[in-house]
């Protein structure tokens, strides 16, 4: 049992024949762990974080939270399937909303320093940071970076406003995780995960740090506010 593409990744390169549980993989079928939800059709399935329907979502409460925000900075990782479907989502609604996303890409960990310098030459109004192995391993640091540049930033899960980050919205990640220990006990029952449907989440939430807004200089709007499903003070 696992949690996020980068890990299913490794695991599938590993071994075709053991079944492998993912609490929370983004594009199931996209990125090619399943044949199809239905019928995943292999030895994985689990879960998906369904982050791709979030992704306009993100830059609808950016625009909520930052009055007259246009520029939007986001922090991607590269050669990441899953993140080209957030990619032309959040596209697709800035133009709508006219506002224009930039994006950073990084590769690996050591890049987010230097990626941060690359994204404030931009000058953004907002980042969004879009999920990955590598930015919730370095959530903290993410979180600083963002708020020592005064910029407002959107994650996917709330373990980021957990570490001092400003908002997110997604998944509830410890539903998630709740519900692959039933699919573990089905496998070990004898049940096949090739024919496992992979699942939807079903609960969402809004967290906001208001600790982070306060240091950043940031009034978060009462409209917004009232949405939260979680404030931290």
């Amino acid at each position: 049992m696992t949690q996020s593409n980068a890990a299913a990744t490794a695991l599938q390169q590993a071994t075709k024949t053991i079944p492998i549980i993912v609490a929370a993989m983004g594009d199931p079928v996209e990125s090619g762990f399943v044949a199809s939800l239905a019928r995943p059709g292999r030895n994985i399935t689990g879960f998906s974080n369904q982050a791709e329907e979030f992704a306009g979502k993100w830059v609808e409460l950016l625009r909520d939270t930052v009055l007259k925000i246009s520029r939007v900075a986001i922090l991607a990782v590269s050669q990441t399937t899953s993140h080209r479907t957030y990619w032309t989502e959040i596209q697709a609604t800035a133009q709508a909303l006219k506002m224009t996303p930039q994006r950073q890409d990084i590769a690996g960990p050591d890049e987010i320093e230097d990626a941060f310098v690359r994204l404030i030459k931009g000058r953004p109004q907002g980042v969004i940071v879009l999920p990955h192995a590598i930015t919730i391993e370095r959530r903290m640091q993410i979180a600083h970076l963002a708020a020592k540049n005064r910029l407002p930033a959107i994650y996917p899960f709330g373990l980021f406003v957990e570490a001092g980050g400003l908002m997110s919205y997604g998944t509830n990640l410890a539903d998630l995780h709740r519900r692959a220990a039933i699919y573990v006990d089905k496998i070990l029952k004898g049940a096949n995960p090739a024919e496992l449907p992979v699942e939807q989440p079903t609960k969402f939430e809004l967290l906001i740090n208001l600790k982070t807004a306060k240091q950043i200089g940031l009034t978060i709007p009462p409209n917004v506010l009232a949405r939260a499903d979680k404030v931290i003070q």
